[in-house]
């Protein structure tokens, strides 16, 4: 067998640029210090809006090239993370964007019409069997996806949590699929979220500082999208500081998805891009290990 690193971590997303997101300074810091770091990617993000003027070709409905352009933009980000090994769910193009519309509610929800090869109509065992082969080829100790609502409602979303949370079942089953390898079972998963109280604070912030465009809609004393998760119900928080400023880089390489302007860079211009630096997990499976004052983990390896 290929030599491991001591600690694996497995990140499953739906689309280039959710990685860099959530967990980005997680990945950076992790790779840093010399734990292995693999990023499943579900789709290549062929539906997504085109930011970059002049890119608007690329769109699905002229030359559909975007998914092409955004691997390219996935890779350039995982350099600026220093992260080695990424791969797309079975393989390059197997699974298409399923795209999205906004329900009255204010969250995601499918589109009218979905393309045939969607991730959203996956075979959900198909789909895990994939996933499985990664999991015991690379042996993570650690998984990370979304939450069962995909954060904010996106098919995709949703559809690599299913994906993820029945492969690492599957995964651990000796007699499931034995041509896929031995059996893994994953130690601990998480689901990534973001801490209601520092979103909060965030809001607040940018609105104090005049800025009433960014995350428009948002009020920092009311209702906010159910990915803000309350402070009682985290598990885990990653201190990315040292590397915050490639998580950054990042976020820029995603540059059809996330521009400069963006509510992203708001909060780094108002806040600093410390405000990148803590990344916030749930705890879906795992005892957990050493807390800090606040009753969370600094490590998602803790207890292993």
């Amino acid at each position: 067998m290929t030599h491991l690193p001591r600690h694996r971590l497995l990140l499953v997303h739906a689309h280039p640029d959710d990685e860099s997101i959530g967990q980005g300074a997680t990945m950076a810091k992790y790779a840093a210090e010399g734990r292995g770091v693999t990023l499943v990617t579900c789709t290549a993000g062929e539906m997504g809006e085109i930011l970059v003027p002049g890119l608007e070709h690329l769109a699905a409905d002229q030359s559909d090239q975007l998914g092409v352009h955004r691997r390219g933009e996935l890779a350039d980000a995982m350099a600026a993370l220093g992260v080695t090994d990424h791969r797309f769910l079975g393989g390059f193009g197997r699974y298409r964007d399923s795209g999205m519309k906004w329900h009255e509610d204010g969250h995601a929800v499918a589109a009218d019409e979905v393309h045939a090869n969607a991730f959203w109509n996956a075979d959900l065992t198909e789909a895990a069997s994939y996933l499985v082969e990664i999991l015991r080829e690379v042996r993570p100790q650690v998984l990370v996806t979304y939450d069962e609502f995909g954060g904010y409602g996106h098919p995709d979303h949703i559809q690599a949590h299913r994906v993820a949370m029945y492969a690492a079942q599957l995964a651990a089953v000796p007699s499931f699929r034995r041509d896929l390898g031995p059996a893994w079972e994953v130690a601990k998963i998480y689901w990534g979220a973001m801490s209601e109280s520092r979103m909060r604070a965030g809001l607040r912030a940018l609105r104090e500082a005049g800025d009433t465009t960014s995350f428009q809609g948002m009020d920092p004393d009311g209702p906010l999208p159910r990915f803000a998760v309350t402070d009682e119900d985290l598990g885990a928080v990653v201190d990315g500081t040292d590397q915050v400023e490639r998580k950054i880089a990042a976020l820029r390489a995603h540059a059809t998805q996330i521009t400069v302007d963006s509510g992203f860079f708001a909060l780094s211009n108002n806040l600093g891009s410390a405000v990148w630096a803590l990344e916030f997990y749930r705890r879906a499976k795992g005892a957990p290990g050493e807390l800090n004052d606040d009753g969370l983990e600094t490590d998602l390896f803790a207890g292993l």
